[in-house]
């Protein structure tokens, strides 16, 4: 039998070789053979034994508590995709994130600015809309028309009590091939996961709390528990210029956020992408611009 890689110790040690002592208030003096911090220093600053520290980076001591995993990774200074690394390796639940984030990177932006030639829009994990591309507004009209509370899709696909199959979510309707039943239970579902994910988010729990007292469809789905993060789907969208079109919805989550970054593409070679090419050739928007909810003109309800 292999033997089990001690996957907590490597990452201890190479982190803790990897911080400077002045950095963590030390004196950096005294013969050094290796960068970073000495076992008995990191012992120190996280308030655990020498010998714990040895036991853990050898992979003797394998089940740390929550506490120990926090006070290390407080001490090395981790990133929270670090942190929660650490928490992995010692087969624990990472920590609760703390709010929603709607904070788009550069590399996100630099991203999505290659898919220009598609539909696409970036969401944060609460489905917030946060930003899209001129190919979205020429395939789906402009969110600013939508007149979703809060720019969130959720709200958007739930603010009627029985006919949202008849009224489109958006500024025209978007179809899903698998019924509005099974759409609005993967949203919910996703939305379940980052309320897990983010327990401490009190706009979060307040836009939840909304929503369960406001659509009976949205509790009875919160209510059977289903957690599950939404990939895609594919959709029928009728567009008032060039008729029905069927695409491919892809929802790709951005590496190191919890951004939803959601893509259009028509199968290659179809009337659907001829149809693209011809919502191409009119959008005016340069190519990898992008527009924000929360720039001047958007709509943002402020209401639950």
């Amino acid at each position: 039998m292999a033997a089990r890689t001690n996957h907590f110790g490597i990452a201890l040690r190479g982190w803790r070789e990897r911080v400077s002592p002045r950095d963590s208030g030390l004196e950096a003096g005294g013969d050094r053979r290796i960068p970073g911090l000495r076992r008995e220093e990191l012992a120190r600053l996280a308030g655990l034994s020498v010998d714990y520290v040895v036991r853990l980076e050898q992979g003797r001591a394998r089940n740390p508590s929550a506490q120990v995993v926090t006070a290390l990774a407080r001490a090395l200074r981790l990133e929270p995709s670090e942190r929660d690394h650490l928490f992995r390796c010692a087969h624990l639940a990472p920590p609760p994130a703390g709010n929603v984030s709607r904070h788009v990177p550069v590399r996100v932006h630099r991203l999505v600015g290659q898919l220009a030639g598609n539909p696409t829009a970036v969401f944060a994990a609460d489905w917030t809309l946060v930003s899209w591309n001129g190919m979205w507004s020429e395939t789906i009209g402009d969110p600013r028309t939508y007149g979703w509370v809060e720019q969130n899709l959720v709200a958007g696909m739930f603010r009627t009590s029985a006919t949202r199959g008849r009224e489109p979510i958006g500024a025209w309707p978007v179809r899903s091939w698998a019924g509005d039943e099974v759409e609005e239970e993967d949203l919910v579902a996703d939305l379940r996961v980052t309320a897990a994910a983010h327990p401490h988010d009190a706009r979060l729990a307040a836009f939840v709390d909304h929503m369960l007292h406001d659509s009976p469809r949205f509790a009875r789905l919160w209510s059977n528990g289903t957690a599950r993060t939404h990939v895609g789907d594919r959709k029928t969208v009728e567009h008032p210029r060039v008729g029905a079109i069927d695409l491919d919805l892809d929802v790709v989550m951005a590496a190191g956020t919890d951004l939803r970054i959601v893509t259009y593409t028509a199968a290659v070679g179809t009337t659907d992408a001829e149809k693209m090419d011809a919502l191409r050739a009119t959008c005016r928007e340069p190519d990898g611009a992008m527009s924000r909810a929360d720039a001047p003109g958007s709509q943002v309800f402020s209401g639950i």
